[in-house]
């Protein structure tokens, strides 16, 4: 190459830079369960969060922005821009968090752009090829699986402390509080990135304030003395009184996520990228204990229909784009519209835009146009599974139509048998549907229309692949049984007797091998063994309890029923079975020597190591590893 081939391609190297320099970078920060009341620009009697609240003071700010009741479904409409009865990410747990693969994510656009992408927390939208973050758009990843630390798949017993996260596909222990981990790690990898002059997308959703409530001792502290000053004054009291605990290290997990902003913001500044840095701030739904204390001028909370189970702040502050005065934004606006704002913001081009069910709100950002009166959004989530020791096409988890909430300017007509008029009834007392049935037949209308355009998805299941190079050996957990809630560690402890099936999808065809297990790996426990109560950082894990199982069963679709007895010492059980490629469903069982079996509490299958393939391919389901029960199979592996 001579020398003015090289001065040519020195121009267009600082020419690319250059044009990356001026793509704005973008920073999403999502809290889990926080809610609308839980700041102090909102009115919090006992909370003071001066860092969000600086941010929200120079902020556009959403006044009625929407997400969904529950966290999962709001993550999928913000990965997508689609809403959770098409995307496939529909529930918690249940085999129903699983966020449809083919489905392009806001890291996927970035990326696509020329942007590195990271993640650092929590994910929540699938913990199996190809659903988890690393499969979706984002290259840099620290996240752990399910919907909280501690939850069925985790590392067993971690608890907020010193923890082992996944760290780009491999287990990674980390010192330090979780929050201040995510936070920590996503400013080292932000300053490498704009070091080496390169755009970033960062998404940075915190774990905290879900349960388990667990936090630093000073936080808890300092939250008693402020909780216990304003119930002197008379500026709050809890009800009932036995949440006064819980509320306290809530309200400390958030004191402990705005030190981190405060961080966050000091980097920008510090780092020269304030500036030019997209900051959006949002919470995935209603707060867990609002109604207990403060509940902002709503009724509801998440999980619920009611405003404050899914009315949320939302802020974005791009001081370079001339967003950061500080205003107000009226209209209804959802979690799906921010994908097409960022994008439109970024000037990123979106391949699938006339998928998406969210608006681009550039314009109203810009004070260019309002959001229109006629906008009518629509709410449908799947409820929790409780009551079901097995799938069921009854169970609440099965979305239906008459789930759904329809909200037009300041009606809200709930599971089409209520309606509410918020300006005349904002606590949501007074059900009027029988007043105004032209309003309500107008909201129905659109319920009707977008009812028939998802309702033949809405339920479809979506599925793990297993004998995929990606992941092998894997595990798989009883969060994934459809239909069916075993989701958390402590249900494994207790050995919740329930049982179901994972849908699955063979890569490729090749004999494989499983380990059904009672007790993860991490734990080391024969499959007979109790457990006891496990000290930890801040607080007590139940003890688990022993049960007498006799024999594993597993079955693979319609092939035969796979028998083997349970040793004494024997920690688990391994099955080998020929699979040929494409969906299928795995059944697992542990039964006593009692009649009738034990119910599985599996949380996770077994290992399912494909064992002679081409390839080798090794699968770990997990659900035998049944973290909880005995009967049928929780695997781990």
């Amino acid at each position: 190459m001579n020398l003015r081939s090289i001065l040519t391609c020195l121009v267009l190297s600082i020419a690319v830079r250059a044009a990356a320099a001026d793509q704005p970078n973008v920073i999403v920060l999502l809290t889990d369960d926080q809610g609308y009341p839980e700041l102090s620009a909102h009115g919090n009697p006992v909370l003071e969060t001066p860092h969000l609240d600086a941010l929200h003071a120079r902020s556009a700010r959403f006044t009625d922005f929407h997400v969904a009741p529950m966290c999962t479904p709001t993550r999928g409409q913000l990965m997508t821009g689609m809403d959770a009865a098409r995307n496939g990410a529909i529930n918690v747990s249940s085999g129903r968090t699983l966020l449809r693969a083919e489905l392009p994510t806001m890291a996927d656009h970035f990326q696509a752009a020329g942007y590195a992408t990271g993640i650092f927390g929590k994910w929540h939208l699938g913990d199996n090829y190809p659903f988890r973050p690393e499969d979706r758009g984002f290259q840099e990843t620290l996240w752990f699986p399910s919907s909280h630390i501690n939850s069925t798949p985790d590392v067993w017993d971690n608890d907020y402390f010193d923890d082992t996260y996944r760290r780009n596909g491999t287990l990674t222990k980390y010192e330090g509080y979780c929050t201040d981990v995510f936070f920590t790690e996503a400013i080292d990898w932000m300053k490498g990135k704009a070091e080496a002059g390169e755009p970033f997308f960062t998404y940075l959703p915190t774990n905290a304030p879900h349960s388990p409530y667990w936090e630093p001792t000073r936080y808890r502290e300092a939250m008693e003395q402020a909780l216990e000053k304003a119930e002197a004054t008379g500026k709050v009291e809890v009800k009932p009184a036995g949440r006064r605990d819980d509320l306290i290290q809530f309200l400390a997990m958030i004191r402990n996520i705005d030190d981190n902003v405060g961080r966050l913001e000091e980097f920008l500044k510090s780092s020269g990228l304030f500036e030019n840095t997209i900051v959006v701030f949002l919470t995935d739904n209603g707060s867990t204990l609002g109604e207990h204390y403060f509940p902002a001028g709503m009724r509801g909370k998440k999980t619920q229909l009611w405003e404050g189970g899914h009315r949320v702040p939302c802020f974005l502050r791009w001081p370079g784009g001339g967003i950061d005065e500080g205003r107000d934004i009226g209209g209804l606006t959802q979690v799906q519209d921010l994908l097409p704002t960022l994008a439109s913001l970024c000037e990123i081009p979106l391949s699938n835009a006339e998928d998406l069910d969210g608006i681009d709100l550039a314009p109203t950002l810009r004070g260019e146009a309002a959001v229109s009166d006629d906008r009518m959004l629509v709410i449908n989530y799947s409820r929790m599974p409780f009551g079901f020791e097995f799938a069921s096409p009854d169970a609440p988890s099965v979305m239906r139509r008459d789930m759904a909430g329809v909200l037009w300017k300041r009606w809200r007509l709930l599971e089409d048998r209520e309606l509410y008029d918020l300006d005349a009834d904002p606590m949501q007392q007074t059900n009027v549907i029988d007043r105004y049935p032209d309003i309500a037949e107008r909201m129905r209308t659109r319920l009707d229309q977008w009812w028939d355009d998802v309702k033949d998805i809405a339920n479809e299941p979506q599925r793990v692949i297993i004998g995929h190079e990606a992941e092998n050996p894997m595990m798989l957990t009883a969060c994934e049984w459809l239909d069916v809630f075993i989701d958390q560690q402590q249900q494994i402890r207790r050995a919740d007797l329930k049982n179901g099936w994972w849908e699955l999808e063979v890569a490729e065809a090749g004999e494989y091998e499983f380990e059904l297990r009672r007790w993860p790996r991490d734990a080391d426990l024969a499959i007979r063994s109790g457990l006891d109560a496990t000290p930890v950082t801040d607080g007590e894990l139940l003890p688990g309890l022993a049960l007498p199982i006799s024999k594993a069963r597993m079955q693979v679709g319609d092939g035969p029923m796979l028998r083997k007895p349970v040793g004494p010492g024997a920690k688990g059980v391994t099955f080998t079975a020929n699979l040929e490629a494409g969906p299928t469903r795995l059944y697992t069982w542990f039964d006593d020597a009692r009649k009738p079996p034990i119910f599985s509490h599996l949380r996770r299958l077994p290992s399912v190591l494909p064992a002679r393939m081409p390839k080798r391919r090794r699968v770990r389901l997990a659900a035998v590893e049944n973290r909880a029960a005995a009967s049928a199979g929780a695997c781990w592996s």
